[in-house]
């Protein structure tokens, strides 16, 4: 088996199991698990941000002669993720459950889940066809996206009806989208010249559009100068993060 097959799967199949990770929520208060989740989200803010600007336009710049064409690939990988928001539109639905009937915002978060994390999968497989190095920030940096996600994914589920071995068992079945995502990518990937570097920047335009659009407003919801400073250090955080990774490749 190829060394970039062999990483790759082994690295999606890791970012699956995120998915667990709601069960490590039941045993915490809800007062305790808003502070740890806005820590959490600042910290992946810092990462996406850093994955994006540090590592993946770089690279872009490497394989890419137009710089032209790696904006507007940018640009296409923001529109892409605005496009998958828009279809993921459960934020906004507020129809009641009962225990008959799984709440409808249920089906659009796994089927919406499902479409993210096909993407995720596909940006791991490019990013190993460019270099090990490159496959193992990008891994790193989704998984550190991934845990609050998958967190809020599960609440969700929970929300809407489903027991808590049937979220997660969902749960889980939902992130293994990102196994056939990466198997796409290195099938496709191998065969079409330039397939790699063409998604570098579409996934940097979607990891801005997360961090900026998604992410950051969520922070901005609280005003304590206190937390304030802790979100600003572990933003900080996410972005050294991926520094140390860059400057050790």
């Amino acid at each position: 088996m190829n060394i970039a097959w062999f990483y790759a799967l082994i690295s999606v199949f890791i970012v699956s199991l995120v998915s667990f990770v709601g069960v490590f929520t039941l045993s915490i208060k809800q007062k305790n698990l808003q502070k740890l989740l806005l820590l959490l989200v600042s910290f992946s803010t810092g990462a996406l941000f850093g994955g994006a600007f540090l590592h993946l336009i770089p690279e872009a710049l490497d394989s890419i002669t137009s710089k032209s064409v790696i904006g507007l690939l940018i640009l296409l990988g923001i529109m892409v993720f605005f496009i998958l928001e828009k279809f993921v539109h459960w934020r906004h639905c507020h129809i009641p459950t009962s225990k008959h009937h799984h709440h409808p915002l249920t089906t659009m978060s796994l089927v919406g889940d499902g479409l993210h994390n096909l993407i995720d999968g596909l940006v791991i497989g490019s990013s190993y066809l460019v270099s090990p190095a490159l496959g193992l920030t990008t891994t790193i940096v989704i998984i550190l996206h991934e845990i609050p996600q998958e967190m809020g994914d599960f609440g969700i589920l929970i929300y809407g009806g489903y027991k808590r071995m049937k979220a997660l068992l969902m749960n889980f079945l939902s992130a293994l989208t990102a196994v056939l995502g990466t198997i796409i990518a290195l099938g496709i990937g191998s065969k079409i010249e330039g397939f790699a570097a063409l998604l570098l920047p579409i996934t940097a335009g979607g990891f801005i559009y997360i961090a900026g659009s998604d992410l950051i407003p969520e922070l901005h919801k609280e005003f304590a100068v206190s937390k304030s400073i802790l979100q600003f250090l572990s933003i900080l955080a996410g972005i050294f993060l991926i520094f140390i990774f860059t400057f050790f490749e």
